[in-house]
């Protein structure tokens, strides 16, 4: 999914400047070892949305976006958001990424890993050329991504509410990043500090609601259209938001004899295809998977709220078409 612009006005302003952040990405992913360079531009060079950088741009369009600082701050939050996408792909075992082998299918868990790390290393490296705010913003963002990556592996501990655990998972995991996203673009680009505590404010919301939208896509769509293995997180006993709502429903009696033993079925063996296409299907025309649309549904208006004071105009029109097609995705 690529950001809707709607604007021919803005598709002219950020077309090119997303060129230079490739060029620039590509640049700053190259190693002068064989294997390290080989292995850092696995998935630059099977491609992406680039969202995190082009929202970089397009909140930067509320003041000076011509600033050479935007162009390498979207190069930070894309080499981040790369960074995880290799050590994501180890813990969850996922075999394709983005249309192509994961990296750890290729080279193995190690140097997978390692390759995260030197893209992390890459990330410090260019931040540091933004200055000692820029360095602290991208350092709180790296704990949270860290601190969702670990209480998503832990777990709710007794006596959370394991919605609410999941929901504080996709803000750390995938909500701080987005909003860093739209906070260096506003930041860098001079806008007022209510400016962008707003859009920092959006990236989060919107970041839970595409993570949530994620979840509906994972088990409604296919490999072709993801260019992920449907199912991956079932596999690996990862929760996700369909899940809980199942869970959830059991546990207060009001699920069903098909309820339970779908259930069961998610919590059994999954380690064969069929088992886990079976499961998938099962999954996909539950009500729960409807509720967690619902849910991304309510989060994506939530983004929208948070940018309503920003003038009209070009860039707000924007955000609110992605917030809408955050929902249309997982409709």
């Amino acid at each position: 999914m690529s950001l809707p612009l709607g604007s021919t006005e803005l598709d002219e302003i950020l077309t090119p400047r997303l060129e230079i952040v490739e060029e620039r990405l590509r640049d700053a992913v190259g190693q002068a070892d064989s294997l390290a360079d080989s292995t850092s531009k696995h998935l630059v060079n099977a491609g992406g949305k680039r969202l995190r950088p082009m929202l970089t741009l397009l909140t930067a369009q509320l003041g000076d976006g011509a600033r050479p600082e935007i162009v390498e701050a979207s190069v930070v939050v894309e080499l981040t958001h790369l960074a995880t996408l290799y050590h994501d792909d180890v813990m969850d075992s996922a075999p394709t990424r983005r249309g192509a082998p994961a990296a750890h299918e290729v080279w193995g868990n190690s140097v997978a890993i390692l390759t995260g790390d030197l893209l992390f290393a890459r990330a410090s490296r260019v931040v540091a050329g933004l200055g000692p705010e820029a360095v602290r913003i991208q350092a709180q963002t790296f704990e949270r991504l860290c601190l969702g990556q670990l209480h998503e592996t832990v777990g709710p501990q007794e006596g959370d509410d394991p919605v609410e655990h999941y929901i504080q998972v996709l803000a750390d995991k995938t909500g701080s990043l987005i909003a860093t996203s739209a906070r260096f673009g506003a930041l860098f680009a001079g806008c007022d500090p209510m400016t962008v505590e707003r859009v920092t404010r959006y990236g989060e919301l919107a970041g839970v609601a595409f993570q949530l939208a994620d979840d509906v896509i994972d088990v409604r769509s296919s490999a072709e259209e993801t260019g992920k293995t449907p199912g991956t997180d079932l596999r690996e006993g990862v929760p996700t938001m369909p899940v809980l709502l199942l869970r959830e429903r059991i546990a207060a009696g009001r699920g069903t004899a098909d309820d339970e033993k779908l259930l069961a079925d998610i919590d059994g063996d999954l380690t064969s295809d069929e088992a886990l296409a079976d499961v998938v299907g099962r999954l996909a025309v539950h009500s729960v998977v409807d509720e967690t649309s619902a849910k991304a549904r309510e989060w994506a208006v939530r983004a929208s709220e948070s940018v309503a004071p920003l003038p009209d105009g070009a860039v707000k029109d924007a955000l609110n078409s992605f917030a809408d097609a955050l929902v249309a995705r997982a409709a």
